[in-house]
């Protein structure tokens, strides 16, 4: 049932960012927010994983952290919702850095096992663009996808 509704979400975002061509909503994105189990320990992660830059929590609430994406998107972390939810790697967030191959070295140095799409640990995904992706998950068990679609090709 979560999955429908989620489906049911998804496409009617698609169908409000489609309307937009035809209106006058402009609407862009914002930001996403995951829910974590503990907040600290994800936030740690992103910091110091991803090296996010954590910004101000607007709703002042506690259990809620968040962090900066760049060009005003934003990532929100909240541990105040209990519910279980169900994750699978279709459902991503997606990053992308100049720096690619220095990134992989940090995944390493922090031992966070990384996979192509298929799954195989250690190994760089090359789409069909030349654009080399990882797939790894953070303390949550989400699916975060890194890739070098920022290099100069």
């Amino acid at each position: 049932m979560k999955k429908i509704k989620l489906l049911a979400l998804f496409l009617l975002l698609m169908n409000l960012l489609h309307a937009q061509k035809s209106n006058s909503y402009d609407l862009t994105f914002n930001h996403a927010a995951l829910s974590v189990k503990e907040v600290n320990i994800s936030a740690d992660f992103y910091m110091n994983v991803l090296n996010l830059k954590e910004i101000t929590n607007r709703t002042k609430m506690d259990g809620i952290r968040w962090f900066s994406l760049g060009d005003n998107k934003e990532l929100h972390l909240i541990s105040t919702i209990k519910e279980n939810f169900t994750i699978n790697k279709a459902i991503h967030l997606a990053l992308t850095t100049p720096n690619f191959d220095d990134f992989i070295i940090t995944l390493d140095k922090f031992n966070i096992m990384y996979s192509d799409w298929p799954g195989a640990a250690h190994k760089i995904n090359i789409r069909a663009d030349g654009i080399k992706q990882v797939f790894f998950q953070d303390p949550d068990g989400y699916w975060i996808e890194v890739n070098s679609a920022a290099q100069k090709q």
